[in-house]
C-alpha cells in the first residue's frame, strides 16, 4: 500500500543530487570573485593619483591651482593638465605641468594658468607617465 501508482498520481519525484548545490555555491562564489576583482581594477587605487586642493582667481585672465600628486613610482617623470573652468563649465585655460621625479611619493603644487575669461573654477584633469618629449628636462 505504500507505493503509489504512476498513472494515477504520477511518477515520484527525483531527488536532486548531492554535488548540485555545491556547485551552484561554487559558480556563487567564483562570480563574486570576478566581479570584485573588476571592481578593484576600474576603482582601486591607481599608479597616479592627482587630488585639488583649491584654487584662487587672480583676476580676470589668472588662476592659481593647488594640488597634490600621489605616485606608486616617485622616480617616474610625470605630466599633468590642469585647466581652468568658467562659470558655465566653459575650458578658459588649460596647461600641461611637468612634475620630476622626486625622493616622495606625494608632491604638493602651485600652478598659475592665464585664462581667456574669468575663471570660475580650477581643477586637474588628469595626469600620466607618458610625458612629451618637448616636457622632458635635460
Amino acid at each position: 500500500m505504500s507505493e503509489r501508482p504512476a498513472d494515477r498520481y504520477g511518477s515520484p519525484h527525483r531527488k536532486t543530487p548531492r554535488w548540485l548545490p555545491l556547485a551552484l555555491g561554487a559558480v556563487v562564489v567564483l562570480a563574486g570573485l570576478g566581479i570584485a576583482y573588476v571592481g578593484y581594477k576600474q576603482y582601486g587605487p591607481k599608479d597616479i593619483e592627482p587630488d585639488r586642493i583649491g584654487y584662487t582667481v587672480v583676476d580676470d585672465h589668472t588662476v592659481d591651482v593647488d594640488f597634490k600628486l600621489t605616485r606608486k613610482d616617485p622616480g617616474k617623470a610625470v605630466v599633468c593638465f590642469v585647466r581652468a573652468m568658467s562659470a558655465d563649465s566653459d575650458e578658459v585655460g588649460r596647461r600641461e605641468v611637468l612634475i620630476p621625479p622626486s625622493d616622495s611619493g606625494t608632491v604638493r603644487l602651485t600652478t598659475t594658468i592665464k585664462t581667456t575669461a574669468r575663471a570660475g573654477a580650477g581643477n586637474v584633469y588628469g595626469c600620466s607617465d607618458q610625458v612629451p618629449a618637448y616636457l622632458r628636462v635635460g
